[in-house]
């Protein structure tokens, strides 16, 4: 771990604890801060706190009071989530006082060189099958960031041999100054997040920040197929290397029905990825293209792509039951996912969807359902799925309580060749806490089933 001098011996305000918020106040403890941590859960219920404390930190637990800023604070990290709304985050803001997100130091703390991958769609799963195909390759990659381990305690712990291999978040992104990625990707831009962003231009703006330090010694991965990705591409200042899923280019990467090719040359067949999709095949191309610069071997990187089904939830191939392949997609929760899902097969499909109805439309849908024989739906959306199903002229479409009661219904109604897909189009909140939750109730019933 580097040190850190901007920070030593200066009073620095951890704002939000959490993971990544109790990771940067005890780094920043060790590098010689003077740390106060402030959260707004009671201290009683408030384990991170307590532990800080043990530590000889100073801790504010409970409230955000309005004086907080008054002890003359040279640094905030904030946690990712906390708006910059936030009354302390603003008023930090017209103090000219700066504020970071954990992720600006743990690239400033970090002896390994990072990769670091953005986008509004199809992250975790790139992140991960770099991180596969580079530890394929013997390159000694970490895992971190949004993807689920705190970036800052991964840092901390890497030397100059390995590499970090980053998922980033526009949250994230937004809090840093100085990063400055050796690869850089950005997968693609679509209106998200816009209840913690002010507009679809500052989001944007943070997803940029990926690249907007990085100069000619580094890498920058692209959409070449996204307009709003082309022209902030066109503000970077890293050797560009754009990928193309819909036909064969000389520059970057770039894919056409039967080959991948790096720059207008054959590097291996289609036939040989695992992934469906097209959205996944964007996510091969930008992985590839970053194994390529690592200085993978094409037998590594095809020994990976030949065997990798998917991140969890994610179009994620579960097993072959009865001729019968199941796929657990439940991190769709919008339309546009359903549809990036649905694209990736050509076989009969049994779609099972449903969820809570945030009033979203399903036309997106609608030029993908063609091979699509039966839709069994559950939950909130019911009524909207039912009428749907049947104006798109949907073979089967059928009404049931629970997604268990669904995959009953999909078997039933599948036959050999048939696809059963879960891919909700809608969020898990009317009966399951979180998407994971049921997804993994899908798994459970597919596994279990006898043949």
């Amino acid at each position: 771990m580097k040190q850190l001098p901007i920070v030593y011996h200066k009073k620095i305000l951890v704002l939000g604890l959490a993971k990544s918020g109790t990771a940067a106040a005890e780094i920043l403890h060790d590098l010689g801060a003077f740390v106060t941590v402030n959260d707004a859960k009671p201290f009683d219920e408030n384990e991170n706190a307590q532990y800080l404390l043990s530590k000889g930190l100073t801790v504010i637990c409970g409230s955000h009071p309005e004086d907080l800023l008054d002890e003359g604070f040279s640094l905030i990290v904030k946690n990712p989530g906390i708006p910059y709304t936030n009354s302390v985050i603003a008023e930090a803001k017209r103090r000219g006082i700066p504020v970071w997100t954990e992720v600006e130091l743990a690239y400033r703390i970090s002896d390994a060189p990072m990769i670091g991958i953005t986008g509004s769609n199809g992250k975790t799963t790139t992140t991960t099958l770099i991180f596969e195909i580079l530890k394929q390759g013997q390159k000694q990659p970490l895992i971190a960031g949004n993807i689920g381990t705190v970036a800052s305690s991964v840092a901390k712990e890497a030397s100059k041999e390995n590499t970090i291999v980053t998922e980033l978040s526009s949250f994230q992104l937004m809090g840093t100054e100085q990063l400055k990625p050796k690869i850089s990707i950005l997968m693609n831009l679509y209106e998200a997040h816009l209840d913690y962003h002010s507009d679809f231009k500052e989001y944007t703006d943070a997803k940029f920040n990926i690249t907007k330090k990085q100069d000619a010694s580094d890498w920058f991965i692209y959409n070449g197929e996204q307009e709003i990705v082309k022209e902030y591409a066109g503000k970077s200042k890293a050797m560009k290397v754009p990928f193309y899923v819909s036909h064969k280019t000389k520059d970057g990467i770039s894919a056409d029905d039967q080959f991948v090719y790096w720059n207008g040359e054959k590097v291996f067949e289609r036939s040989i990825i695992a992934l469906r999709g097209k959205h996944n095949l964007e996510n091969v191309l930008a992985a590839t293209a970053t194994a390529l610069i690592m200085d993978c071997s094409i037998e590594d990187i095809k020994a990976v792509l030949s065997t990798f089904h998917g991140v969890k939830h994610r179009t994620q191939f579960i097993r072959e039951w009865n001729n019968r392949k199941f796929y657990n997609d439940s991190k769709a929760t919008n339309a546009l996912a359903t549809k990036s899902a649905l694209e990736g097969f050509s076989e009969p499909i049994i779609l099972l969807a449903g969820g809570v109805d945030r009033g979203h439309s399903f036309d997106e849908l609608i030029p993908y359902l063609h091979h699509v024989k039966a839709l069994i739906h559950y939950g909130e959306t019911a009524e909207r799925l039912q009428k749907f199903g049947e104006e798109q002229s949907i073979p089967t479409v059928i009404r049931v309580n629970n997604l268990v009661e669904a995959i009953d219904e999909g078997i039933k109604l599948s036959d050999a060749g048939d696809v059963v897909l879960l891919s909700p189009a809608c969020a898990s909140w009317d009966q399951y806490a979180s998407f994971e939750l049921r997804g993994d109730e899908f798994i459970e019933k597919v596994i279990s089933l006898k043949e």
